[in-house]
C-alpha cells in the first residue's frame, strides 16, 4: 500500500515537472515575434539628414574695397541673433574698427604732411619768382642808367663810348637771359606746385575714401527679411568673433522663404542611384507631423569630403514643393529619395532575412513547424526586402532565430 502511494507521488511530481516545462516551452515560443511576408508597392529609398536653406537669397556684406587700404581680415564684433526679422536700414552686424582706426590715423598725418609740403612749396616757389622779377627790374634799372651815362659821353673820347655801349649790350644779354630763366623758373614752379598739389588731393582723397569706408563698418539690411548667418566653408556659420575678407565679405543673408530647398550629402555608394527630377519625401525634425514632398533638382559630379565621414560625398539639392512662413534656414531635414518603385511585389520586414553559409534565407512557419527557407532578394530599403524567389505572399515569418528551429537544414530554392 505504502510502495503504492510513493508510485503515485512520483508520478505527481512528474506531472508538474512535465506541465512546468510544457508552459515554459509556450513561453519562449510566445516570445518568438512573426510577420506576414505581404503583397505591395515597394519604394526603393536612400536616405540623409540634410539642412533647409532659402532657394533665394540677398547677401548682405561688409565693404567691398577693404583691400584698397591694406585691409584683409576684419573681424565681426557684433551681429544680430539668427533669425532677427529686420527691416531696410536696421543694423545687422559691426565691424572692429581697430585697424581702421590705425589706417585712419596714418592716413591723418600723411595728410598733415602734404598739406605743410604744398603750402611749403607754394613759399619757396612765391619767394625764388620774386627774386628773379626783383633781378630783372634791377637789370632794366641798370640799363636805363647805362644809356643815360651814353647819351652824356657825347663829348666823351670814342674808347669810353664804345665801352659804355659793350657795357649795355651785355647788360642787355644778361636782362634776355634773366627772362628766360625766370620763364623756366615759373615752369619748374607750375610743376612743383602741380606735384604737391596731387600728393595732397591724393592723401585728402584716401583719407576721405577710408572715412567713408568707416561708414560700411556698421552693416544695415538692404531690405526686410529674416537674417540668417552664413555657413564658411568649413561648415561653421559665421558669427560674433569671425573674420570678413575682401574676396568673402558676407556676414549673413536674407532669404526668401517663400522657396526653399534641402541641400544634403549622399555617399558614394548610394549616389549611382540617385538622379534629378526623382521624388522626395521630407521630414523635419523641429515639426515631427509635418510631412513635405520635393524633387531632386541638383546632383554633384564630384565628391567632396566632409567631417566626420570616411568616404567621399556628393552635394544633393533638392527643391520643397511646399512653403510655410514657420519652415526657417538651418533646420535639420530628413530626406527619404525615392530611387525606384516596384507594383506588387512580396516583402519581408528586414528584420525576417538571415544568412548562412552565404545563403540568404527566413524562418517561415509551415503547419506546425519552422522551416529555414531560401529566397533571393531583390532590392531593399531602411524597412523592407524584396523576395524575388522562395516566399510567396500572406506567410508567416519570424523576426527574430527561433531557438528551435536554429539547427535546421536550409530548403534551398532548387528543392522547393
Amino acid at each position: 500500500m505504502k510502495k503504492n502511494r510513493n508510485l503515485w507521488i512520483g508520478a505527481g511530481v512528474l506531472v508538474l515537472i512535465l506541465s512546468f516545462w510544457a508552459l515554459s516551452g509556450e513561453e519562449e515560443i510566445s516570445r518568438d515575434i512573426t510577420a506576414k511576408s505581404f503583397l505591395g508597392e515597394f519604394k526603393d529609398v536612400v536616405t540623409s539628414s540634410g539642412e533647409l536653406m532659402a532657394k533665394n537669397s540677398e547677401d548682405i556684406s561688409g565693404p567691398q574695397n577693404a583691400r584698397r587700404f591694406g585691409l584683409y581680415n576684419i573681424k565681426i564684433s557684433d551681429l544680430v541673433a539668427e533669425g532677427t526679422y529686420v527691416e531696410k536700414g536696421d543694423m545687422v552686424a559691426e565691424l572692429d574698427k581697430t585697424e581702421l582706426s590705425g589706417r585712419l590715423s596714418e592716413l591723418y598725418n600723411e595728410l598733415e604732411k602734404a598739406q605743410s609740403q604744398y603750402t611749403q612749396t607754394e613759399l619757396d616757389t612765391t619767394l625764388e619768382l620774386r627774386q628773379e622779377r626783383s633781378g630783372i627790374e634791377s637789370l632794366e634799372f641798370d640799363i636805363r642808367q647805362k644809356k643815360v651815362e651814353i647819351e652824356q659821353s657825347e663829348f666823351e673820347p670814342p674808347a669810353t663810348i664804345q665801352r659804355l655801349n659793350l657795357d649795355l649790350i651785355k647788360l642787355e644779354q644778361n636782362l634776355q637771359q634773366s627772362k628766360e630763366n625766370y620763364k623756366i623758373k615759373k615752369e619748374q614752379s607750375r610743376a612743383k606746385m602741380r606735384e604737391a598739389g596731387a600728393t595732397l588731393a591724393q592723401t585728402r582723397n584716401k583719407y576721405e575714401s577710408l572715412q567713408e569706408l568707416e561708414k560700411e563698418f556698421v552693416i544695415t539690411a538692404p531690405k526686410p527679411g529674416m537674417v540668417i548667418y552664413i555657413r564658411e566653408w568649413s561648415g561653421e556659420k559665421r558669427k560674433t568673433g569671425s573674420t570678413i575678407s575682401p574676396w568673402d565679405p558676407g556676414v549673413a543673408t536674407l532669404p526668401d522663404l517663400s522657396q526653399m530647398e534641402s541641400k544634403t550629402y549622399i555617399n558614394e555608394v548610394d549616389i549611382r542611384k540617385v538622379k534629378t527630377g526623382q521624388e522626395v519625401e521630407i521630414g523635419l525634425d523641429a515639426f515631427p507631423d509635418v510631412k513635405l514632398s520635393g524633387t531632386v533638382t541638383e546632383v554633384a559630379n564630384v565628391g567632396v569630403d566632409r567631417e566626420n565621414s570616411e568616404s567621399k560625398v556628393f552635394e544633393i539639392i533638392i527643391e520643397v514643393n511646399e512653403a510655410d512662413s514657420t519652415y526657417r534656414p538651418g533646420m535639420t531635414t530628413s530626406n527619404a529619395i525615392i530611387t525606384k518603385t516596384l507594383e506588387s511585389v512580396v516583402q519581408v520586414p528586414l528584420e525576417a532575412i538571415f544568412s548562412e553559409d552565404d545563403i540568404t534565407f527566413v524562418y517561415m512557419k509551415d503547419g506546425a513547424s519552422i522551416e529555414k527557407q531560401e529566397v533571393r532578394i531583390g532590392s531593399r530599403n531602411d524597412e523592407f526586402a524584396v523576395i524575388e524567389a522562395g516566399l510567396e505572399a500572406d506567410v508567416e515569418v519570424y523576426l527574430t532565430e527561433p531557438a528551435s528551429a536554429s539547427d535546421n537544414s536550409i530548403r534551398t530554392l532548387s528543392d522547393s
